[in-house]
């Protein structure tokens, strides 16, 4: 197992040194520069040159690259000129809000998916069968935006039972202190995953139906409920751990697209915002946070896999 973590843990620092050099490439690419992108493009050659001096551009750009690379191992993603900010302190300030509304999000789509996976394949052809695929489809297909629109129609203005606002809080223990602002946010980032967890999890669990190991076991006359919970759940939760980890980064579009509607005082906002402003520091913090999660979140689906299913160790 040891021997399995480092070898994951060395192909990710690889991975996040790769994120590293595009997110500094994509610097470059600026239209105009770094320098014609932030000072505008009324700037004086006069301002330009002494902005690219200040802040190093003037360098070649191995050197440039390794100063950046020292600057983020030190925490420094430099300032945001639209708020007069640190990026860093930016982020610090919103990703754990967006970690709050990703991990309910998450926890919410698992605790409903496993269940209706289960039923689905233990119901296999039946009514329900086919009703809640087909739900899952229209869910999975319907765009994040339009989900979130209904419920607000639905649940704050025909049924005003709960706030068409996310909360507004300052800290994450604000937020949670806002319980019913948080519903419709979170339920909507969560629907889409709900739909595909779920076909994830029917696939799985009828894959293990179908193994020698459950005709031995129904042979040895164990009970339907006992085989579910002690042979088949176990081995279909493995994709699904699989999936917990892939979708940490995926969830960040959606969460994008919900703070946005809510206004949800998270990262994705604060993205949307910068994109609006051209806060260019602003969107490739954002995008090296992102990257970096992708990076853990398949680490984290690489650990799970080996935890549930040991042969996968054995064999990398």
């Amino acid at each position: 197992m040891i021997r399995f973590l480092v070898k994951r843990l060395a192909q990710a620092l690889v991975v996040l040194l790769l994120v590293s050099v595009i997110v500094f490439v994509l610097l470059h690419l600026l239209p105009g520069g770094p320098a014609r992108a932030i000072l505008g493009v009324q700037a004086t050659p006069e301002a330009v040159d002494h902005f690219n001096h200040q802040q190093g551009y003037d360098r070649s750009l191995p050197e440039q690259y390794l100063g950046y690379l020292g600057r983020l191992l030190t925490g420094d993603l430099g300032e945001s000129y639209k708020l007069n900010q640190g990026v860093a302190a930016l982020l610090a300030e919103r990703l754990p809000k967006t970690a709050l509304l990703a991990g309910l999000a998450l926890t919410l789509a698992a605790l409903l998916a496993v269940p209706l996976g289960i039923l689905q394949a233990v119901r296999r052809g039946k009514t329900v069968d086919h009703v809640l695929t087909g739900a899952a489809f229209l869910a999975y297909a319907t765009p994040v935006f339009f989900l979130g629109l209904v419920l607000i129609l639905v649940f704050s203005q025909e049924l005003p039972l709960l706030p068409a606002e996310a909360p507004q809080a300052d800290t994450v223990g604000g937020l949670l202190a806002e319980l019913p602002a948080l519903v419709l946010p979170v339920v909507t980032a969560a629907l889409g995953i709900i739909a595909a967890f779920s076909r994830y999890m029917r696939s799985a669990v009828l894959d293990n139906l179908g193994e020698d190991y459950v005709r031995t076991a129904r042979a040895k006359g164990q009970s339907p409920a006992r085989l579910m919970t002690r042979h088949v759940l176990r081995n279909a939760l493995i994709p699904l751990a699989t999936l917990l980890g892939l979708y940490l980064p995926t969830l960040f579009s959606g969460t994008l697209v919900v703070e946005s509607m809510f206004n949800y005082p998270g990262m994705g906002l604060l993205f949307w915002n910068a994109a609006q402003s051209s806060d260019f520091p602003v969107l490739l913090g954002v995008t090296l946070v992102v990257g970096t999660a992708t990076v853990l979140g398949s680490l984290i689906a690489d650990i799970a896999y080996a935890v549930l299913d040991p042969r996968i160790r054995s064999v990398t």
